[in-house]
């Protein structure tokens, strides 16, 4: 089955063969959307067919995916994906939401969300006969990446701000990876990463610049649409929220919902809420003023995963709230430190950025954004480990005592 019939600028609309072009548009730089032959995919494959997959990964749905070629095996690492969905009573108590969920990707092998796009390319990359992969990261894509090239025998490059907490450091380099510090910022990595992919010949990952990123994280989208919308009688579209950086995480739920919406599987669209913190909210800003006119900020936030000067997926991302009647929302970095331990209680460790959604999801409700009988699904999209630092500031110092149970007795 012929999956794939090209792809579109998201910007002039323009259409494209997969071998005319690699990674943006070559007209305005526009992101493109990977466009699949909706009706090749439907006269071969049903929603029971999906049900039915064996497969507990991201690869249950590889029918729905652009890559598969024949005699081209996909990742080894099949952990990838179907993440767990809970249901955590107090937080539905807290919040006074009726339903109220937490999707939780930790559990992913590199410990965040990121492995999805990397899984997917790391296949494309050897569809296209590539030897090195390159990737400009703030740690998470980048580890995903790194682990990703490991479990395959491909070589990775990670280009990656030099102030990236050091437990992600720690994992580009146990994978074996090549690693760039730059002293710059994240965007100052992103853009040598680009001009090393021109000179070098490299395949290049980045977010909001390879096409295909977005193809591995609308899986998502795919489990969220079985976990929850197939499995619950919902009475209204449900409203999921995500942390949004470069933009390329909530532009591929987008993606994944509009893919099940033109297979005829998806009666609803649920609304998407982007969720950025005030010290990097080029997005929202945009947002704010009603406008597709995406400007930079200089980033400040304490949640690295979601620092970003300049979106490099920003319409994208801005139109997933715009056309599903979501928002986007801003919090504060305290209130994201607060939402760590908040989602702790209830045994999920969320970095920075993963619990910003949560956050997001206590801005909404004040803002009257959403009500108690709106169902909410918050999307928590790494592990608290990432960031050790930012977890010790949620949690507090722990008690020291003596040896023995008198002193016991006095801290009880």
């Amino acid at each position: 089955m012929n999956k794939v019939l090209g792809y579109q600028c998201s910007i002039c609309g323009k259409s494209y063969a997969l071998d005319e072009v690699e990674y943006v548009c070559p007209a305005d730089g526009g992101n493109l959307d990977v466009v699949l032959d909706y009706d090749a995919i439907a006269k071969n494959v049903s929603v029971a067919d999906i049900q039915a997959s064996k497969e507990t990964s991201m690869w249950r749905y590889l029918p729905l995916l652009p890559v598969g070629k024949p005699g081209f095996e996909y990742t080894p690492l099949h952990t990838v994906g179907w993440t767990p969905v809970y249901a955590p009573a107090p937080l539905r108590q807290a919040t006074g939401l009726n339903q109220l969920w937490v999707k939780d990707e930790s559990g992913n092998p590199s410990a965040s969300f990121k492995d999805r796009a990397s899984a997917l390319l790391v296949v494309r990359a050897r569809e296209v006969g590539a030897d090195v992969i390159v990737t400009a990261s703030t740690g998470n894509a980048g580890a995903a990446l790194a682990g990703m090239a490991a479990a395959t025998g491909q070589s990775a490059t990670i280009f990656a701000p030099k102030t990236a907490p050091p437990a992600k450091i720690a994992q580009l380099l146990i994978f074996g990876a090549r690693v760039l510090l730059v002293d710059g910022t994240y965007d100052d990595a992103f853009d040598l990463s680009v001009e090393a992919t021109e000179a070098f010949g490299w395949y290049c990952r980045n977010t909001g610049y390879n096409p295909f990123t977005a193809e591995g994280k609308k899986t998502a989208a795919f489990e969220i649409w079985e976990q929850v919308l197939l499995a619950q009688k919902l009475d209204r579209p449900l409203c999921v929220f995500v942390s949004v950086g470069d933009g390329n995480i909530i532009s591929g739920l987008h993606k994944g919902f509009k893919d099940l919406q033109a297979l005829g599987w998806l009666e609803h669209m649920p609304r998407i809420f982007g969720v950025q913190s005030e010290g990097s909210a080029a997005i929202a800003n945009a947002y704010q003023a009603g406008t597709e006119q995406i400007d930079p900020v200089s980033a400040t936030t304490l949640a690295d995963s979601i620092s970003v000067d300049l979106p490099r997926d920003g319409l994208r991302a801005l139109r997933a709230a715009t056309q599903t009647g979501g928002a986007y929302v801003v919090v504060p970095d305290d209130e994201i430190i607060a939402a760590i331990a908040t989602l702790g209680k209830v045994g999920v460790f969320a970095e920075p950025a993963g619990s910003t959604a949560y956050a997001g999801v206590l801005k909404a409700l004040d803002e009257g954004l959403i009500g108690s009988d709106d169902p909410v699904l918050a999307l928590v999209t790494g592990s608290g480990l990432k960031d050790v630092k930012a977890a010790m500031q949620a949690a507090g110092e722990a008690q020291i005592v003596a040896p023995n149970l008198d002193a016991v007795r006095k801290v009880l």
